[in-house]
């Protein structure tokens, strides 16, 4: 049966009993409203580790937009039958006054440079900032032996790869596959906002333009800069409004040049109010 905690000192006392009986713990932080791809993260979980964690903490440091931060979707009642039915051995429930019991102005934070500022960084001023305080709030208070991220949010799991790399937090990062619906339309919280004509008839031109590029790479176009603009009108002839489209190394999200080998695609677009953002990583 899930244990449900909220304060610190619950969850070290559960942490502490697992760490003696020697129990490999694998945590999936999350925001809630969980959907098929919050699930496949928590699969992944209990694949790699004997004692999985999930958290739901929607993260005020992350919002630059108050509004956005006021009707994020909070459905933590379903989100713990999905979690229950799933075997989670813990949730971890905690409140904005636990996270940052000096408030947001108050608190330390962690940032990663130069990436932080990039992309979603860059239509997010912060954004990047408040991610990787309170995921590392997150390691420090849970203290997994492996956490769960998902692909889908490319730009934040390389963000958080640096983190714990550059500060030498003991835990073992791993990327789980970007779960899409049959459209080929990555799983997102942010697909709530979707009228049902948006879903299935606009929002699909997304994944489409990304396997396009992607095949056309592949076929040795190495005209990026082109590839982008087709791209980005392709996407926005469906009624979208592209913020970004664009053809990065995957190592450091660097312009790709045309011998690079390891690349990925970064894409994001409004579909009215929605920011819905995906990505394609590949090898050339």
């Amino acid at each position: 049966m899930m244990k449900t905690v909220s304060d610190i000192s619950a969850l070290r006392s559960q942490i502490y009993q697992w760490r003696m009986a020697g129990e490999k713990i694998a945590f999936v932080p999350t925001m809630g409203n969980l959907h098929q791809g919050h699930s496949s993260l928590v699969e992944e979980a209990r694949k790699q580790g004997s004692k999985v964690v999930v958290s739901i903490f929607i993260n005020p440091m992350q919002f630059d937009n108050q509004e956005d931060l006021a009707k994020y979707p909070r459905t933590i009642d379903d989100d713990k039958q999905v979690l229950e039915q799933m075997d989670t051995d813990l949730l971890f429930l905690p409140t904005p006054d636990i996270i940052y019991p000096k408030g947001l102005e108050n608190t330390s934070f962690v940032e990663v440079p130069a990436l932080s500022d990039l992309f979603c960084g860059q239509s997010r001023p912060g954004h990047f900032r408040g991610v990787t305080t309170v995921v590392n709030k997150l390691f420090n208070l849970v203290q997994p032996d492996i956490a769960i991220f998902g692909e889908k949010d490319f730009q934040q799991l390389l963000l958080i790869r640096h983190m714990v790399n550059d500060l030498f937090i003991n835990v073992q990062i791993v990327g789980a596959p970007t779960k899409r619906e049959p459209s080929g339309l990555a799983m997102s919280s942010r697909n709530n906002y979707l009228t049902e004509h948006q879903r299935l008839n606009q929002a699909p031109v997304i994944y489409q333009a990304l396997t396009l590029t992607k095949d056309a790479i592949k076929a040795g176009n190495s005209d990026f800069a082109s590839l982008e603009k087709q791209a980005i009108n392709h996407i926005n002839e469906a009624g979208l409004n592209t913020d970004f489209f664009s053809i990065q190394n995957a190592e450091d999200l660097t312009d790709a040049q045309s011998g690079d080998t390891t690349l990925v695609i970064l894409v994001a677009a409004f579909l009215d109010k929605a920011r819905l953002i995906d990505n394609l990583a590949f090898t050339v």
